[in-house]
């Protein structure tokens, strides 16, 4: 439900093709609402045919160049329009905790190392997110005439990251701290 709006803001953040978006994807959007490029190109269709976005015009045509698109005002109007409309919490729906419920009932041969590797994924996650933040973020970072609240609320999704991996590696820890490895006999 929210890829079309995920698309609609980064387009909004800047004009771009949709190999564009899938590199920004990649690099940002991606860390709390992930896509393939097949999905951003079959979404950038239905947004295109809804009017809510359009093809830029290149500046020179060339044969196989790439569509750029920007957001029309009925793309920026459902954008408002959904981001004033309350939404519930989503539920957790994590593998991980499953499988743990899972090895209660059967045995968890090799759930500790399982443990350990989520744990060291976690952290260094958490280290990514925190270079992000000190290079975009620092206290005294000259803001060029940007967005100031804009940044504020980009450093706030940031920092729901950042308290999310902290969660992770606390859990994590204190699992491997609980988890008896040598018991883990099927009931």
């Amino acid at each position: 439900m929210s890829l079309p709006h995920a698309i609609l803001t980064a387009l909004l953040e800047k004009p771009s093709s949709g190999l564009e978006l899938t590199r920004r994807f990649d690099r940002s959007i991606g860390y709390f609402w992930s896509a393939t490029h097949q999905q951003i190109y079959r979404e950038l269709g239905k947004l295109e045919q809804a009017g809510q976005i359009r093809a830029l015009e290149p500046a020179q045509p060339a044969r196989g160049q790439k569509r750029e698109y920007e957001v029309l005002p009925a793309g920026r109007e459902a954008l408002s329009a959904w981001v004033a409309r309350p939404e519930d919490p989503k539920q957790v729906r994590d593998p991980l905790l499953l499988r743990m419920r899972a090895a209660a009932v059967v045995g968890a041969p090799g759930l500790d190392a399982e443990l350990r590797r989520h744990l060291m994924l976690h952290r260094r996650q958490l280290a990514e997110y925190l270079e992000i933040e000190r290079r975009d973020f620092a206290p005294g970072r000259d803001m060029d005439g940007r967005d100031a609240d804009g940044d504020r609320l980009r450093h706030l999704v940031l920092r729901g990251g950042i308290d999310l991996e902290n969660f992770w590696i606390g859990w994590l820890t204190r699992a491997l701290a609980e988890y008896p490895a040598q018991e883990a006999q099927p009931r």
